[in-house]
């Protein structure tokens, strides 16, 4: 069924004269007639009674007017919330970020982003990287903050900034007081790690292997913000970038090697993106490499 002839219906309906329905819809009146018998055979009964030249909508018409009122209100609204969207003051950002960066980093590039843009609104979207890429694909996220990753197309990854690992301790540990330590003088105290499947494990398993030690996991949390609550507690240690929210902690450089995280930003390549969106993508290029 042809939009086009909804329209022509439901004008044709309100004023209930052929003629003058045509004269406002700037088509001819046989154009009109034609289009309105079209669409009646199309749904199998008249719309309208005709007498002499007077157009009179019947009971079948007056259902069906029912229902195009409300496809054409249900257009309109989709309309309206998809240019408010769009909208470049006023849009939506759909944004995925790894777990470990919700404790300060996002949420100090929202802070800084708002100062600017305070009507933009966002999605937020937490999870490991695999869950992230997948999403982002399927277009339920417009951009990913996420760990170094091989290239997989069509993602396109920019690096944005670079954070030390160190080995988080509570202040009362007995190495506490040192500034570095090899990680060999830890190993066989209880490791506090994030699950399996999250960048940052990924990392510290790397790590371990290269210096040749097995960690004893005592407990695998879901967010840095439990994990550092378990090292704060005195429950063993863990190998984290050392942030703002960590209270009652101490970092110890790792001698010997230097250990880091890359953070950079993920989009789809030539996929779209609403003016909302591509205002934070530049946001944040210029928020770390400017």
């Amino acid at each position: 069924m042809e939009w086009q002839r909804l329209e022509y219906f439901q004008t044709l309906a309100r004023i209930q004269h052929m003629t003058k329905a045509a004269e406002i819809l700037s088509i001819s009146q046989p154009a009109l007639s034609r289009s309105i018998a079209s669409l009646e055979k199309e749904i199998g009964v008249p719309l309208f009674d005709r007498q002499g030249r007077s157009i009179i909508l019947n009971k079948y018409g007056q259902l069906f007017l029912m229902t195009v009122n409300n496809i054409m209100k249900e257009m309109e609204q989709g309309l309206e919330e998809i240019q408010h969207i769009i909208n470049p003051e006023h849009g939506e950002v759909s944004l995925g970020f790894l777990h470990t960066l919700g404790t300060s980093t996002v949420p100090n590039i929202i802070r800084a982003f708002h100062k600017e843009y305070p009507h933009i609104t966002f999605k937020f979207h937490q999870n490991h990287t695999h869950t992230q890429l997948k999403e982002l694909k399927h277009g339920s996220l417009d951009l990913c903050l996420l760990a170094s990753m091989e290239h997989e197309n069509p993602i396109e990854w920019t690096e944005l900034w670079r954070d030390e690992l160190f080995v988080i301790v509570q202040t009362n540990h007995p190495l506490a007081a040192r500034k570095s330590i090899r990680l060999k003088e830890i190993a066989n105290e209880s490791f506090i790690a994030l699950k399996k499947g999250y960048a940052l494990r990924k990392t510290t398993d790397e790590i371990f292997e290269n210096e040749g030690l097995k960690p004893i996991i005592s407990f695998e949390g879901d967010e840095v913000a439990t994990v550092a609550g378990f090292i704060a507690a005195g429950l063993g240690y863990s190998i984290l970038p050392y942030g703002e929210e960590m209270d009652k902690m101490t970092k110890l450089k790792i001698e010997d090697a230097s250990y880091e995280r890359v953070i950079g930003m993920a989009v789809v390549k030539d996929r779209y993106l609403s003016p909302a969106a591509k205002l934070f993508h530049q946001f944040v290029l210029d928020y770390f490499l400017v």
